[in-house]
């Protein structure tokens, strides 16, 4: 079976040369390192289009004044940040435990992933709900009970289920 490597070297011998450069010594970045790095730029460009379009819908933006502008686009910037450490964090976490969620896919519960997305992630937290009721001066929460994958993940988050049990503490 041919490397994934050789296969890129003689692609690019096929379509023509391609110019590589960094600032990076060859001790601290290999060429085939910078190479691969290089081809995972659309990592980089995958965030571009969050801010873009779904989930976070940077465009269009009805703001009159700049500091609006500036300042909800910061806001995006976080939220962007947020995303990409939620999905960073339950991958690396898949992947030190050589693990897989299932569930996460609505049209297709029985998939398998290991590289699930922040988006799919989010989602599964999407039906709980907390209900707060006041009755005689006294005031009672209930939260919908997670499922096993909504603790595992909170788990590969560094979070216990008691961030969300700790909710429907029924003191008020």
């Amino acid at each position: 079976m041919e490397r994934r490597e050789d296969a890129i070297t003689e692609l690019e011998k096929t379509l023509g040369w391609k110019a590589y450069v960094t600032n990076e010594s060859p001790d601290q970045l290999s060429f085939e390192n910078a190479v691969l790095t290089y081809r995972d730029e659309w990592t980089i460009e995958r965030g571009f289009h969050r801010l873009k379009g779904a989930p976070l819908s940077l465009d269009p933006v009805f703001v009159k004044r700049n500091d609006q502008v500036e300042g909800l686009t910061n806001l995006l910037s976080i939220a962007l940040r947020a995303l990409t450490l939620i999905e960073f964090v339950v991958r690396r976490g898949l992947q030190q435990n050589s693990e897989k969620l299932t569930g996460l896919h609505a049209e297709n519960p029985k998939k398998e992933t290991d590289s699930p997305t922040a988006e799919r992630i989010l989602k599964a937290y999407s039906q709980i709900t907390l209900t707060i009721i006041e009755l005689a001066g006294q005031i009672f929460h209930h939260v919908t009970p997670l499922s096993p994958l909504q603790v595992r993940m909170l788990e590969l988050l560094g979070l216990g289920p008691e961030i969300y049990s700790g909710l429907e503490s029924n003191s008020g």
